[in-house]
């Protein structure tokens, strides 16, 4: 049956949207909810994750009458290599981006690529310190150090773990991982690793436990599981954070703009999209110097304005101030607004439907990565030893585009909010004196009776923005702060919920503490690889205390979660102690023993946790709950 007809003010809570998606139903542009109802109903062997087909036997789907596939696997273990197959797909995303921001940096530290600095010296002293690189060398010898270890990281063949999870995971935490291999070895007689040795082969592990004939077995698929997302959080996704902090500058507190609204009707409109810096830094520089505006202004506009979507956006809104056209789910509306002259992208979560759309419009599609090629895109390689060259060929083509927009398809809604961002662990630390004493304090005094980090993308199968929104007001109502990253950070800005006045929705104890740091209940951490920054927080307050990650009044959500990569981050907050809330289901409901290992079974060996709540509502409730139960430990 296909899906039913959903008005299109049940699709979004953001005006914005919704006006978007009124032009397309008149101009019959296609969207991502059309295809969503085109695809509906989803396959049932799909969704409870019961379908295999990593052989040519098959493919097989498990079924009462058929429990067993062609090979003999089961569902538990069809559904635990289906489960770490994504999550091995999101880390080597995350860890993908974090190699290439090592390998310029190691060029930057060597004197290879001019085009990039070392901007915050400052940072880079602080990694290099936790590493155990000596401070006092010159800048270059240090920073040469640092990237030796973060490469090693992605290829060294010891039995050691990873030097970033070494330096920064908190020791109570570390000792528990220990721990739970020596039990798992004691209990099994097996070696079930769990602390990662590097990033690729984990990865690549991974891949090789879940080929037809390997590892069946639902514990050590699932243990693995773990190990492959801890070199991601504590591995790839923190280096990436780090290095790029070093290079790009460490996000302060700013105000920005954000939803549609940003787009000028009178300027070159350059959409950065995508999630790597390394590209979009470089795009603003060029955008922003004299010599590009007057040449915009030359063209008949009245200069360049950049704005950002999806995690690429938080990068330059973070360091930069750049304005957020909007999250995942605006990537097709921003253009038909008709006022787009370049959407540039680099890699992931990039729909490939944009370039059949860009066809309808002057917008130019350019792709810049070798790694993500698009359909209808004017490609552009990136060129990181070229970076200010290839940038300035992306801006001069948008500027090239501007005298071709047609203005009767301009139609930018006056949409647009204010936001407080840049919220990095090292502002908040200053924000605090210098120690994470006050937020402790706060804590314990009951003020705040916890932390949610949310971690959001969008998925068109939940309304647009919705959980994210009524999630956050629902806890800061509690006296619960809530901070967090990716789309979810991107949806909080739009709704208004990072303005200071936003202080007025929070309980009263959550509201003081707020007003006395000039904050807002609802902290924007970045992008979804800056969810490390979450767990170097975490760590800092966990090592404060003396107490493992798991005693913490933490929980953790992914509402409106739909990329692999989400798979990874949810795992490797739970394998770091935090309890994680998820909405929509992952694809585990086909094995009951895999949905108890990950709900139950789990708590025992590491403290954290899975949930899964499609109420918003109730969600806060069962944070709040847990929570509670964790602050009696106070």
């Amino acid at each position: 049956m296909a899906r039913k007809e959903i008005p299109i003010e049940e699709l979004s809570i953001d005006p914005a949207v919704i006006d978007v998606l009124k032009l397309a139903k008149e101009k019959e542009y296609e969207t991502v909810w059309d295809r969503l109802k085109r695809q509906s109903p989803h396959c049932k062997f799909g969704v409870q994750g019961v379908c295999c087909r990593n052989c040519i036997m098959g493919p097989c789907r498990i079924t009462e009458k058929t429990p067993r596939g062609v090979c003999g696997a089961d569902a538990s273990v069809i559904v635990s290599r289906n489960l770490i197959r994504a999550l091995a797909a999101g880390a080597a995303a995350h860890s993908d981006h974090g190699r290439a921001v090592a390998v310029l940096f190691n060029e930057v530290a060597h004197e290879e690529n001019q085009d990039y600095r070392i901007t915050d010296e400052a940072k880079l002293k602080a990694v290099a310190k936790r590493l155990g690189v000596d401070t006092e060398k010159p800048i270059l010898e240090i920073a040469k150090e640092v990237a030796a270890q973060a490469l090693a990281d992605f290829g060294k063949q010891d039995e050691k773990a990873l030097n970033f999870l070494k330096a920064y995971a908190p020791s109570k935490r570390k000792e528990t991982w220990q721990k739970l291999e020596e039990a798992l070895f004691s209990q099994t007689g097996k070696k079930m690793g769990v602390l990662p040795r590097n990033i690729d082969r984990e990865v690549t592990e991974c891949m090789h436990r879940t080929t037809m004939g390997v590892d069946n077995d639902a514990v050590s698929l699932l243990i693995h599981g773990v190990r492959t997302a801890l070199a991601d959080g504590w591995g790839g996704s923190l280096i990436a954070t780090e290095l790029q902090d070093v290079l790009f500058g460490t996000p302060n507190k700013k105000t920005i703009r954000a939803n549609l609204g940003v787009l000028s009707k009178d300027k070159v409109n350059i959409i950065v999209h995508g999630h790597e810096p390394i590209l979009s830094e470089q795009v603003v520089e060029a955008a922003m110097s004299e010599e590009m505006q007057q040449k915009a202004k030359q063209a008949g506009a009245k200069g360049i304005n950049v704005a950002g979507i999806c995690c690429t956006a938080n990068e330059v809104l973070m360091r930069r101030g750049v304005p957020v056209a909007g999250n995942m789910i605006h990537q097709e509306l921003a253009i038909m607004t008709g006022a787009v002259e370049a959407m540039v992208v680099d890699v992931q979560c990039i729909f490939p439907a944009l370039g059949r759309l860009a066809k309808c419009f002057h917008t130019q599609f350019i792709s810049t990565s070798d790694r993500a090629r698009f359909p209808g895109a004017v490609h552009i390689q990136f060129d990181e030893k070229r970076a200010r060259e290839t940038a300035r060929k992306i801006v001069e083509t948008a500027i090239e585009a501007f005298p071709k927009r047609d203005k009767s398809k301009v139609h930018i809604p006056g949409v647009v909010a204010e936001a407080v961002v840049g919220f990095s662990v090292e502002e908040i630390l200053n924000m605090l004196g210098g120690s994470p004493k006050p937020l402790v304090d706060a804590i314990l005094e009951g003020k705040i009776k916890g932390v949610v980090g949310i971690v959001g993308c969008n998925n068109p199968k939940v309304k647009h923005d919705s959980f994210h929104i009524a999630l956050t007001k629902e806890l800061i109502k509690r006296d619960i702060l809530v901070i967090g990253t990716g789309c979810w950070a991107i949806a909080a800005a739009k709704a208004g919920l990072m303005q200071l006045q936003t202080q007025e929705l929070a309980g009263e104890g959550l509201k003081a503490v707020c007003k006395l740091l000039e904050i807002p209940p609802v902290l924007h951490m970045g992008s979804c690889v800056d969810c490390s920054r979450m767990l170097v927080l975490a760590g800092a307050l966990a090592d404060y205390l003396k107490v493992d990650i798991s005693d913490l009044p933490l929980v953790g959500s992914a509402p409106e979660w739909m990329t692999e990569k989400a798979v990874s981050i949810g795992t490797y907050f739970v394998a770091s102690g935090v309890p994680v809330h998820l909405w929509p289901a992952p694809p585990i409901g086909g094995s009951p023993e895999v949905g108890h290992i990950l709900t139950e079974t789990i708590k025992d060996l590491l403290g954290g946790y899975f949930f899964v709540e499609e109420d918003p509502q109730k969600t806060a409730e069962i944070m709040e709950n847990i929570i509670l139960e964790k602050r009696k430990a106070f």
